[in-house]
């Protein structure tokens, strides 16, 4: 299934900006290269810049730049003209939405508990999920 249609939730780009040895990092770098398509909305971005910047995180603001400076470079910004009250946790929803309006293949989370394992036609799957499960089997020829 080639290209991959990727949304990605807050908690794995920040896992991925703290740990570049994380699966999550390599994640980050997967989404931003072919054969993956990263998709955004506004609604998305906005938490991601909210989110990284917080002191107690303590993201150089340098790398902060270095990265949405990629994301608004490789990823797609589509605006959902759904909107879902879904989630236990209505903070959540933009990411469903993002998922359905992009018509992702999957919504890539460190908090699955919040979300269902289908969405649509969107599966949500775990870092460790997407890199054994997905990744690791790509057949790119």
């Amino acid at each position: 299934m080639l290209p991959l249609r990727l949304v990605i939730d807050t908690n794995i780009l920040i896992s991925g900006l703290l740990k570049p040895e994380g699966l999550e990092h390599a994640i980050l770098f997967f989404s931003l290269t072919p054969p993956a398509t990263w998709f955004i909305s506004s609604q998305v971005l906005d938490e991601y810049q909210e989110v990284s910047s917080r002191s107690e995180l303590r993201i150089k603001p340098k790398r902060r730049r270095e990265l949405f400076a990629l994301i608004h470079s490789r990823t797609i910004t589509i605006e959902p003209d759904i909107k879902i009250n879904f989630l236990i946790d209505p903070k959540d929803d933009k990411f469903l939405e993002c998922a359905e309006a992009a018509r992702a293949d999957y919504l890539i989370s460190g908090n699955l508990k919040h979300f269902p394992k289908f969405w649509k036609t969107t599966k949500i799957i775990s870092a460790r999920e997407f890199i054994e499960g997905v990744v690791l089997h790509l057949d790119t020829k």
